[in-house]
Order: structure tokens, then sequence, then C-alpha cells
């Protein structure tokens, strides 16, 4: 499952929920806070989300992930709201019979949210300004990231 969350994650309850004796693998993706982005001290980010669109284009790509590698289980959250710095910002955690298969997974889950899931950052920088970050990246799993707006 894939959800878009206000609420602090709890990476032990997300893991626990993916158990399963037929999975010798489990890998995890903790996104978080952090206090520096291209040079400039970042004090804290805003999350905005489309919920509707980010939680069924997040169960497309957990169901793309699921064929392609052979998962046992597949879950990601994505925070919404106002995180400071250290917060988990997204949890992606897939199970495998195999640790390849899982990391591979795991990768191609975070890389494909990043380019696809209608979310966008509002970084709050020391000082008082904020800027709209470009959160569309896509590593080698596919073409160029389409670069979408904020929300109003």
């Amino acid at each position: 499952m894939f959800t878009i969350s206000p609420a602090p994650l709890d990476p032990g309850r997300l893991q626990r929920q993916l158990g399963d004796e037929r999975a010798g693998a489990c890998v995890t993706f903790e996104g978080w806070v952090r206090n520096r982005n291209e040079g400039q001290p970042v004090l804290s980010l805003e999350y905005e989300a489309y919920a509707l669109l980010a939680g069924t284009e997040g169960e497309r790509i957990l169901a793309e992930a699921r064929a392609k590698f052979d998962l046992v289980g597949a879950a990601g959250v994505h925070r919404v709201g106002h995180l400071q710095l250290g917060d988990l910002a997204i949890w992606v955690g897939v199970t495998a019979e195999h640790r390849g298969a899982a990391f591979d997974a795991c990768r191609y889950i975070i890389d494909e949210a990043k380019a696809r899931l209608p979310v966008w950052k509002k970084e709050h920088y020391a000082g008082g300004a904020t800027a709209w970050i470009n959160c569309a990246t896509r590593g080698d799993h596919g073409g160029p990231a389409a670069t979408l707006p904020p929300a109003s």
C-alpha cells in the first residue's frame, strides 16, 4: 500500500507490516529532512500533495515493482505538512525472497516516486526566504521526468 500522511511516520511499525515467512530479505529507504541543499542552510520543509492522485500513482509504482522484481511485499508512505530537520519525509519498504531483488526494487520505487508523484517540496531557509524545489528526479530506470507545478 502507498499512502500520503500528515502524521509522523513510524518506520518500525511500517516494516513490521511487511512481515512474511516467504521473504528472505527486507530493504527499506528513509528520506529525512536535512539542513542543507545546494549550499543553502535549510531550516525546515513543507510538502504538499494531490493526495488522491499520489496514492493512486504510488500504488501503480508498487504494482510495477512487485511484477518486475517478483516481490513478496511492498509499501510506501510520503509525509505532507511542515516537517522539521531530521523528520522522516518518505519511507519505502520491500520484501523479497532474495536481497538483490529487494535492493533493486527499493531503488526503483523511490526513483519512480520522486519522478511521478504529485508531491511538491518548499524549503525554508535561514533569513526567512523560501523556495519550491523540483522533486522530479529519476535514476537510470526511465526517461526524463515531468516537472510539476506547486499545488495552489
